[in-house]
């Protein structure tokens, strides 16, 4: 398999909330990695290969440097799944990879 990686990535931890776009639900995770160009994101949402998503990331501010912390809003589709990991700390969170197409900065979260 090819790597598809353009950018840098750093491992953070940082929580995140997924918005489906195609129904009202939402889910909570955490991210695994995270760059300019996409996401790799531990949660317990079911999404599709292909499917638009919408999420937001919330960076602490000892991250940051602001006195809050500062979400990322961040539109974008999924571009692979994996099944959860044997022996995880949480046994149904699946592994997603997104691309980033859109983000946006929103201050006083």
């Amino acid at each position: 398999m090819s790597e598809a990686r353009t950018g840098k990535r750093f491992p953070l931890e940082l929580p995140i909330k997924i918005h489906k776009q195609d129904s009202a639900g939402e889910s909570s995770g955490v991210t695994g990695n995270l760059s300019a160009a996409g996401v790799y994101i531990r949660a317990d949402a079911a999404l599709d290969v292909g499917s638009p998503v919408e999420f937001e990331i919330a960076l602490p501010p000892e991250m940051t440097g602001a006195k809050e912390k500062v979400v990322i809003q961040c539109r974008g589709r999924v571009v692979r799944t994996d099944e959860p990991a044997s022996g995880s700390k949480s046994p149904d969170a699946r592994g997603v990879a997104c691309v980033i197409d859109s983000y946006e900065f929103v201050r006083n979260a």
